[in-house]
């Protein structure tokens, strides 16, 4: 979240806005960043925070917690129809804002569009100057809004694709999985690939979301547990251990999916 971020409100303080618009989970973490990032720009910040429960929540913790002590401005919204019309709801606070004298900018889902990827094609970069990636063949990631998947498969289909990318992807429904298809592929047509097909650049691996988003499992959270204990590598419950659980199933049972047997997991935190 932060990678892409450092380009987003780069581009917010280019355009002298003073507010930024932004949506996701109620514990969601890159709501979480966009609060803190904006409080130290000082700028105002706005959250849509999609929430199943009628009623607010009862007190505030986690990252619902630190949303308020950087102060800023949560609303929530219901699950129903919270995809369809999330666009058209920022577009109405940024608007509503502009009639108040605020200069709004409206960050999408996950901060994945065709400037947050750029912070994801950098990363890639930076691996490549460490000389990284010669020691695999194989990079896996997770896929939420696909702004970090995007832009690393970029990277390395701009370098050649030394790689093969996969992405353990936790869509929930079919309506999503189709909007994040278009979504990957408004970010290749973004940056000028217009004549490369997202499934030629990045192979998603689906079925492996669990329960459901911030829903957990016992073995999941066994597997987190485990992990750290083991290895020093914390996993967080929402997105990192469905991932991982995703990309150890598919080399037991899939393997030939991958190209060979050196993979890199890039841990996003």
């Amino acid at each position: 979240q932060v990678r892409k971020l450092e380009f987003l409100m780069a581009d917010a303080i280019k355009k002298k806005c003073d507010t930024v618009i932004t949506c996701g989970g109620i514990q969601s973490n890159h709501c979480r960043a966009t609060a803190v990032a904006a409080r130290e720009l000082n700028m105002d910040c706005y959250l849509l925070l999609r929430h199943k429960d009628k009623d607010p929540p009862a007190g505030y913790h986690g990252n619902l917690l630190l949303n308020r002590l950087v102060g800023s401005h949560l609303m929530l919204v219901p699950y129903e129809g919270y995809e369809s019309g999330l666009k058209m709801r920022m577009e109405n606070l940024a608007e509503k804002l502009r009639q108040q004298g605020k200069s709004p900018y409206v960050i999408p889902l996950g901060g994945s569009n065709e400037i947050g990827l750029f912070g994801y094609i950098t990363a890639f970069h930076e691996l490549t100057k460490q000389n990284v990636l010669d020691e695999f063949d194989d990079m896996v990631m997770c896929v939420g809004s696909s702004g970090t998947a995007a832009g690393i498969a970029i990277g390395n289909y701009l370098t050649g694709n030394k790689l093969s990318d996969e992405g353990v992807g936790k869509s929930w429904d079919l309506t999503q999985h189709n909007r994040l298809v278009l979504q990957r592929q408004n970010c290749l047509v973004s940056v000028g690939l217009t004549d490369v097909h997202a499934e030629d650049i990045l192979d998603i691996i689906e079925g492996y979301k669990g329960k459901g988003y911030a829903v957990s499992t016992t073995e999941e959270l066994e597997d987190i547990v485990r992990i750290s204990s083991t290895t020093g590598i914390m996993l967080d419950p929402v997105y990192t251990i469905k991932s991982v659980r995703g990309m150890l199933a598919e080399m037991k049972n899939n393997p030939s999916r991958f190209k060979g047997k050196r993979v890199l997991y890039i841990h996003t935190g």
